[in-house]
């Protein structure tokens, strides 16, 4: 039997992934938003601010007891099993310049048993810029779709070496920031090629079989709480470094699955025992 409460939450996250992320449009490629620097050094605008506001209450008024984490307010407790992970702007440098490589991100994560990892159950996540979508739900495969029109089942690609692969990164001067320049290297060096398709873009390639790999070695939970669940029900694999699929390490790969061995065991080789910083 379908489970209810998930399906529910679901169209929800569909629905409001793409109202906030057209409400972003509003202010892309204007000059009418100030970009403030938070406190990490990672920019921030009005656009990313009334986007999250307009998914709290969406969710607040459907579903008033569930917690929310957000990237941009604080965090709400909830007295339900259910969290919301939300990230208004992923991508917020290529919002800034003009580049419409950004998205919307709504995902639920499910409280998990006392020490199991945490995963999400479902992923959304909008394309405003490119008016495309993707959205997943555990049990319900990855959907795909295109402006209005009718989603289409995503599958990643079936390619099974290493050296056939494409793959992306966000930034590549993010490997150094965790003493893991040599990753980023050997990877480049063992793939057919790589670009810094980046952000949730990339993981959206992976998904819709484009390309094999996306590797971030620093983000934070809302970067990856949608992100799992569309990978996962594409057929491929998301996790940390180390192979461990958890939305909350702070790193990731997200691959097509065939090839996700081959690049755990050099990320574990190279990078070692170095964490995230």
């Amino acid at each position: 039997m379908p489970d209810l409460d998930l399906q529910k939450r679901l169209e929800l996250a569909k629905q409001i992934a793409k109202s906030a992320g057209r409400l972003t449009l509003e202010y892309f490629q204007t000059d009418r938003f100030e970009v403030i620097k938070k406190g990490d050094g990672s920019p921030l605008t009005i656009a990313d601010q009334e986007a999250e506001k307009f998914l709290r209450g969406a969710i607040k008024e459907i579903f008033p007891d569930d917690g929310i984490i957000g990237e941009e307010f604080d965090n709400t407790a909830g007295q339900t099993e259910f969290t919301w992970i939300l990230d208004p702007i992923d991508g917020t440098k290529s919002f800034i310049s003009g580049v419409p490589l950004y998205g919307t991100m709504v995902a639920v994560e499910k409280a998990a048993e006392a020490g199991a990892a945490r995963q999400s159950v479902i992923g959304s996540v909008y394309f405003p810029g490119l008016d495309v979508g993707i959205y997943a739900g555990r049990g319900s495969g990855t959907w795909s779709f295109e402006g209005d029109g009718d989603p289409v089942r995503a599958n990643v690609s079936k390619t099974s070496k290493l050296n056939d692969s494409v793959l992306v990164t966000s930034q590549v001067e993010t490997f150094r920031s965790r003493n893991a320049d040599e990753v980023y290297r050997q990877l480049a060096d063992s793939v057919y090629f790589c670009r810094t398709w980046g952000d949730v873009y990339g993981y959206y390639l992976v998904a819709t079989g484009r390309v094999e790999i996306m590797i971030d070695p620093m983000l934070n939970i809302w970067d990856a709480a949608a992100v799992q669940p569309i990978i996962e029900e594409a057929g491929g694999r998301f996790s940390d470094w180390a192979g461990n699929p958890r939305i909350d390490a702070g790193e990731s790969i997200g691959s097509n699955g065939l090839v996700h061995d081959q690049v755990i065991e050099l990320t574990q080789k190279v990078a070692g025992v170095f964490p995230p910083t």
